[in-house]
């Protein structure tokens, strides 16, 4: 079976390098690919329409997923209309508050939908492994740096406060310190938390673990948005398969 993908965000960073990726899938291929403005561009030969006639594509396309990489609200739009259509969805969008998180999982009731903050293979290990790591070093000190392109909207990313959580759920952590500034010595369980903003940075995340003197460093770095890209078309080939639910990268990777 050939999976048919629509791509949202097409002629952004993320849209680009997915057209690239289904073309790299010899059972997959491009339904249709829409952004805000397309001023008539393409896109490795893919013509990119108008994101303002999604909702008719998604119907007359009839793609198996669509992959999205924008922004919360433009997400949940195309959630919604995959709802309609009954077409299922990758999301490597972040930044979504409570409630659109709330829409989101309620478009799951209706269709497949995948979220992911981050379709690398090595970020879901590091994700693995720092539970353990923080079970295994109780009282350690912990701080989280995270790096990104001058771009990105969202800090602290969307892999940052999944790794948070992991932490926090495998330790005795009661806040996150934002930075620091002025008379700042460490209070309690805190963990650190550091955002980083500077040029093109696909992406790095580390984790320092410090006590008892000794220190423990996890770190993932990507060098090439692609990894993130062909992880999310590799889940939309999965979850063609998938009845309606809510499912994560880790059910991907875990087959």
């Amino acid at each position: 079976m050939t999976v048919g993908i629509g791509v949202t965000g097409a002629t952004g960073r993320m849209g680009q390098e997915v057209i690239a990726a289904v073309a790299d899938h010899d059972d997959c291929e491009v339904a249709f690919a829409v952004n805000r403005e397309p001023d008539g561009e393409a896109v490795d030969g893919v013509e990119i329409e108008p994101a303002a006639e999604f909702d008719s594509l998604v119907v007359e396309r009839d793609p198996t997923v669509v992959i999205d990489f924008t922004g919360p609200e433009s997400a949940l739009g195309y959630a919604e209309a995959c709802v309609d259509a009954d077409v299922a969805f990758v999301t490597g969008t972040t930044g979504f508050d409570d409630d659109q998180l709330e829409s989101l999982e309620a478009a799951a009731d209706e269709i497949p939908l995948l979220h992911a903050p981050n379709f690398a293979r090595g970020v879901q290990a590091l994700v693995n492994v720092v539970g353990e790591a923080v079970r295994n070093l109780p009282g350690y000190d912990v701080e989280l740096v995270e790096t990104h392109h001058n771009g990105k909207r969202d800090a602290p990313s969307g892999t940052a406060n999944r790794l948070l959580d992991e932490i926090e759920a495998n330790g005795e952590f009661t806040e996150r310190t934002h930075g620091r500034e002025g008379d700042q010595p460490r209070e309690g369980p805190e963990i650190g938390v550091h955002a980083l903003r500077a040029g093109d940075v696909t992406g790095e995340h580390e984790i320092l673990l410090a006590g008892n003197h000794e220190e423990v460093r996890l770190t993932h770095r990507a060098e090439d948005r692609g990894v993130f890209a062909a992880g999310a078309v590799d889940a939309a080939v999965w979850i063609a398969g998938q009845k309606a639910g809510r499912y994560d990268f880790t059910d991907v990777i875990g087959q």
